[in-house]
């Protein structure tokens, strides 16, 4: 299944895309698309509706964020060689396990809002893995059994806050739109190998990224394990896996984000986002 929640922000439906292409609204049947709703019995349930009973959403209604309540958004940096390469960086010898703030969030054709005092705001396409049953010292045997699904990130960055600034990388991070989700949570049945799916993301029309996931350095399975040594995974959780090179900040001379700039990018399978971009 592709899912989505459609509406105005904080106030979204659920629903999911069928066969044409088109909203079906989901709400007689889940009230949300939240972690305590992306238990394998409750998906199971949802794929066996037969779309056409759904009611057909007219229009072209705003797309949110694709999964709602989420209590963790783990980033995961320097996990594409290239990257690390072209970001001046060692590939690390374990994974760069940092937070986003939740407020982060956003839907995936939401703008990019370029915070007060930004001179370096950059993009990242990265894949995102959503976490659908509590997972805490799982083996990498077990943990795609933990996984609701995947989806499209844009892990947008501000370079100079990142690592200019004392301190962490998190207030680089976590500035407001700085998350874009979506467009779908796309279940497991429909991502044959997360591990060969191919990434990009253009400014203005011309190519920045264009990668695959079969670069990264540790890949879902080992994540989700190594993770959950630390910390449990709850339903709902995000981990934004690692962007492949051709951001910004690694370009000579470097490129950043200025306001009228468009975004696009996209994984194979899991939809596109488009982000315009305005000054805070």
């Amino acid at each position: 299944m592709k899912l989505v929640r459609f509406g105005a922000k904080g106030a979204e439906t659920p629903g999911l895309i069928d066969a044409e292409g088109r909203i079906r609204d989901l709400s007689a049947h889940v009230p949300d698309l939240s972690g305590a709703h992306l238990h394998a019995d409750t998906l199971a349930r949802l794929a066996a509706l037969d779309p056409a009973s759904l009611p057909l959403v007219e229009g072209n209604p705003r797309l949110g964020p694709p999964v709602a309540g989420t209590g963790k958004f783990i980033c995961i940096g320097l996990n594409y060689a290239d990257h690390a390469a072209e970001s001046g960086m060692e590939v690390p010898p374990e994974p760069v396990i940092f937070m986003k703030a939740t407020s982060a969030i956003c839907g995936p054709d939401d703008p990019i809002v370029i915070p007060r005092g930004s001179e370096k705001t950059d993009w990242e396409v990265e894949l995102a893995v959503i976490i659908g049953t509590p997972a805490k010292y799982v083996t990498e045997a077990e943990a795609m059994s933990h996984v609701a699904g995947f989806a499209v990130t844009n892990d947008v960055s501000e370079r100079a806050f990142q690592t200019e600034r004392a301190g962490q990388w998190t207030k680089g991070k976590s500035c407001d739109n700085f998350g874009q989700l979506g467009p779908w949570l796309v279940t497991p049945d429909e991502v044959a190998d997360p591990q060969d799916l191919s990434m990009w993301l253009s400014v203005n029309g011309a190519k920045m990224q264009d990668g695959s996931t079969r670069t990264m350095v540790y890949q879902v399975p080992f994540l989700i394990h190594y993770l959950s040594q630390f910390m449990t995974l709850h339903p709902g959780d995000v981990i934004s896996t690692g962007t492949p090179p051709g951001v910004g900040m690694g370009m000579r001379p470097q490129r950043f984000l200025k306001a009228g700039d468009v975004v696009e990018l996209g994984i194979d399978g899991l939809g596109q986002q488009r982000q315009d971009v305005i000054a805070d």
